[in-house]
């Protein structure tokens, strides 16, 4: 026994099993928020605007193409007619082949119902893509005959039929009906064009292909008269033609598109380098992010820039930090909002807010490298926060500032997942040109009405190929095999070398490629951690090895030949300044540096000791007479608060002071031969004397020299920002099964046929308190189903099915097919009971 044709979209999806019920509410997460009582209420749902709006831009091109198609068709649609629209009368081969997945994408999406002879669009999907003089469709069509015709007299319609050359009729409907048949019909129309005028053809042709709307005067030129004529031209409104659809259709070759795009653009590679270079060069921009944050967040440990009042980084302090780091501001900007993202840095909260780096920081820190630049990488992939758009402008017209409001975008984890993924489908090494990326990512979603004016899912995939080439996770435009690892692709293995040794082209080369087709799904939690684990360990062995020596040179300088062990670089940053970072970084000690190390506590005997530890050349002469120079200075002067004083055992050092002019802003007054006095605070003063040269040192009021150690300013424990996601979250598969119980269970109950209870009133059965008492009885008895009315506490009605187990103390304990559970019920909430039909 064949299964009857669906009548409804309910219908169509209550014959679906639940592996494809469980597709549908995963591509389309909004339908179960929350879940629907039963498959009726789930296809109302599914016909909503802003759902069938969300589910129209989840279609690629080819999909959305189809569903424009069915749009201008007749409603239902056979299978041959749409191939007719999507092919043209002579067919194309591609859009043969590809025609069903883009049907069979429409029917999981439920924007499609009906079987090959009936297709049918869902109505609010119809309205929205069918054509209309506000709303054009993309297809470049107007309207149908019988649409255009709705407000004409029946002596025009008449008119119309007879100059055509068809039979006189009774009635404008068969009129209609007769010319819509003249201009379907491909021989008659083709004779009847024949004897169009050259000039009435160019007018035909320049609205075939769209808009379908034209302008005419009062009294139309013998070339428009020709075509309004014979209902070649229809008009709309004063002064305003359009070209029927059925006419158009006809101009066109049955086509619906003057282009289809049945297939995807193909990625175009610029560049193929060995595997081996992509993944050392990835490595080496994954050490310099390292650094780079680092930096960043050292540069603040003594508290970073104030905090607008709106939230965020000013202008200013974003340039400063540029500045700092060495790149441009929209860099800067990056790496600002990916140590946020990530937890390493926050407002403090203080009454004077300001930046600083979080407890966790610390903690981060302490981990190895390869671990560290895998949480940092994660992070980007998942976060919606989004760097490029510091300097835009938001819905108010303010200016977006990093570490502010308004930057998260949806879309973003979902666009740099893409495009990662489309790279791990290129062959080892190879780059693609960003026009074709783009072009791809155009062709599975294209853009529709407002989003044409703000692509902002181009604008985000070339920030990602950016921001992956800065982060390290491609190199040299390919992807790497540790970023390979952090999509949880799997590992790709190695393509035999053509004769003639490995193919390296330069940047500007165009090859041919095959792009092997690669879906991979964004990850959950659990195992996004361990892809991030395994790109871990991929990249950990191409990461330099830290180092416990640097080369002391004679001119005051040091060289780290790499990177430092943690220890030796926090301590050389403090006996020395950064003169140039690279591939070595050079250190210059200065009387400053040197002093600033005497300050934190440390003595010249154990920087001489430190320095001779860890340097693989001799100490030269003239470092170790500058540091015993300073020691032998530092803490001479001693600076404590009055407001301030200085005090010295050498009165002539003060006298010296005080005739010194660099002196005058300080206002220093002799309380003693051996102490000068001040107004300002000591922090002032020692910066003062610092400045003319000499080397103070701050004493407590006990007389003690206060150490001044490198200790950073943290904020308290702060949360990383979450991600805003674009729209409802994706359900699990536990979350789906459960959906898909109730739901069915609830179409049960309410599609069961039953029997009609005696007093039946309305949807739910109303039933006495003793038939009612008598009917849970029985069916305990029995064994059976009943279908009950109740309502709940808070006054809902619904309709249940249950099977009752126990009837007693005015409950009834049952099964309820609805909820899949057992549960109790007041019987004096219970409205009504009927016994199902045995069929």
């Amino acid at each position: 026994m064949s299964t009857p044709a669906p009548r409804s979209l309910a219908e169509a999806l209550r014959l679906r099993d639940d592996t494809s019920l469980a597709e549908l509410l995963r591509s389309r997460p909004d339908l179960i928020t929350p879940v629907p009582t039963d498959l009726t209420q789930l296809a109302t749902r599914a016909g909503t605007r802003a759902s069938v709006v969300r589910a129209l831009e989840r279609l690629d091109r080819f999909a959305l193409q189809t569903a424009q198609a069915l749009a201008v068709a007749a409603d239902p649609c056979g299978y041959g007619d749409l191939l007719g629209l999507m092919g043209g009368d002579e067919g194309e081969a591609a859009v043969e082949a590809a025609l069903p997945r883009a049907l069979g994408t429409l029917r999981e999406q439920a924007l499609v119902w009906g079987g090959d002879d009936r297709l049918r669009l869902v109505r609010t999907a119809r309205e929205l893509l069918a054509p209309s003089p506000q709303h054009p469709s993309p297809t470049g069509l107007g309207p149908t005959v019988q649409e255009a015709t709705a407000g004409m007299s029946p002596g025009r319609i008449q008119e119309i039929v007879a100059t055509a050359g068809l039979p006189s009729t009774h009635d404008s409907v068969s009129a209609v009906t007769a010319l819509t048949g003249l201009f379907g019909d491909r021989a008659r129309m083709t004779a009847l064009l024949a004897g169009a005028s050259e000039e009435s053809r160019e007018v035909l042709d320049r609205l075939v292909w769209g808009p379908p709307y034209g302008q005419v005067t009062a009294d139309p030129a013998p070339r428009l008269r020709w075509l309004l004529d014979r209902g070649l031209l229809l008009p709309t409104a004063p002064g305003t033609v359009v070209l029927p659809r059925e006419v158009a259709l006809h101009l066109r070759g049955g086509r619906a598109h003057r282009t289809t795009k049945p297939l995807p653009p193909g990625l175009e590679v610029t560049g193929t380098h060995r595997p081996q270079v992509v993944d050392a060069t990835a490595a080496g921009q994954a050490y310099t992010a390292l650094a780079t944050v680092e930096e960043l967040l050292k540069d603040w440990d003594e508290g970073g820039p104030a905090v607008l009042r709106a939230g965020g980084l000013s202008v200013r302090d974003l340039k400063r930090t540029a500045v700092a780091l060495d790149v441009t501001e929209p860099v800067a900007a990056f790496w600002v909002e990916l140590a946020y993202a990530a937890g390493l840095l926050a407002s403090d909260g203080e009454a004077d807010e300001r930046y600083a780096a979080t407890p966790f920081y610390d903690e981060w820190l302490e981990l190895p490298a390869a671990e560290r630049w895998a949480q940092l990488a994660e992070v980007w992939l998942t976060a919606t926060r989004t760097a490029g758009v510091v300097g835009g402008r938001d819905a108010k017209d303010r200016t977006l500032s990093a570490l502010g409001p308004g930057l998260d975008r949806s879309a973003a984890p979902q666009v740099r997942h893409r495009v990662l993924t489309l790279l791990a489908g290129l062959p080892e090494g190879a780059s693609p040109s960003a026009a074709s990326l783009l072009a791809r990512l155009r062709w599975e979603r294209p853009l529709r009405g407002a989003q044409q004016d703000d692509d902002l899912r181009g604008r985000l995939a070339r920030w990602t190929l950016s921001e992956a080439e800065t982060l390290g996770v491609t190199g040299r435009g390919a992807l790497s095999e540790h970023g390979r690892a952090l999509l949880g692709a799997p590992a790709r293995k190695a393509a035999p070398e053509p004769s003639g040794g490995p193919a390296a082209s330069g940047p500007g080369d165009k090859l041919p490629v095959h792009h092997v087709h690669v879906t991979l799904e964004p990850l959950t939690p659990a195992e996004q951690a361990t892809a991030s684990a395994a790109a871990a360990r991929l990249l950990a062995p191409l990461l330099p090895e830290p180092l416990d020596h640097v080369l002391l040179q004679a001119d005051l300088t040091a060289v780290a030949p790499g990177p430092l062990r943690r220890p030796l670089a926090d301590m050389l940053g403090v006996l020395a300044d950064v003169e140039s970072k690279g591939g070595a970084t050079v250190y210059r000690f200065t009387p400053g540096s040197v002093r600033r190390a005497l300050d934190a506590g440390r003595a010249a005997s154990d920087l001489h000791a430190f320095l001779t530890a860890h340097s693989r050349t001799p100490v030269p002469q003239p470092l170790a007479y500058l540091i015993d120079d300073v020691a032998r200075r530092h803490g001479h002067l001693r600076v404590g608060a009055a407001s301030a004083y200085v005090r010295c055992d050498d009165d002539a050092m003060l006298n010296e002071i005080l005739a010194d002019k660099r002196a005058a802003g300080l206002r220093l007054r002799r309380l003693a031969p051996t102490v000068l006095a001040t107004q300002a605070d000591p922090a002032t003063l020692l910066d003062g004397l610092r400045a003319m040269g000499y080397a103070p040192a701050a004493e407590s009021a006990e007389g003690d020299v206060l150490i001044t150690r490198a200790d950073a300013h943290r904020t308290p424990p702060r949360t990383a920002p979450e991600p805003v996601p674009e729209g409802p979250p994706t359900p699990d598969a536990t979350l789906l099964a459960a959906a898909i119980r109730a739901i069915r269970a609830g179409d049960r109950a309410s599609t069961t046929p039953r029997k009609e209870a005696p007093s039946a009133g309305g949807d739910l059965p109303r039933t006495s308190s003793a038939e009612t008492l008598a009917t849970m009885q029985a069916a305990a008895l029995t064994g059976v189903a009943v279908w009950i009315g109740y309502v709940n506490a808070e006054g809902a009605a619904s309709q249940r099915v249950i099977a009752p187990i126990r009837v007693e103390g005015g409950f009834v304990t049952a099964y309820d097919h609805t909820a899949d559970e057992v549960r109790t019920y007041p019987l004096h909430r219970v409205t009504g009971v009927a016994e199902l039909a045995e069929d």
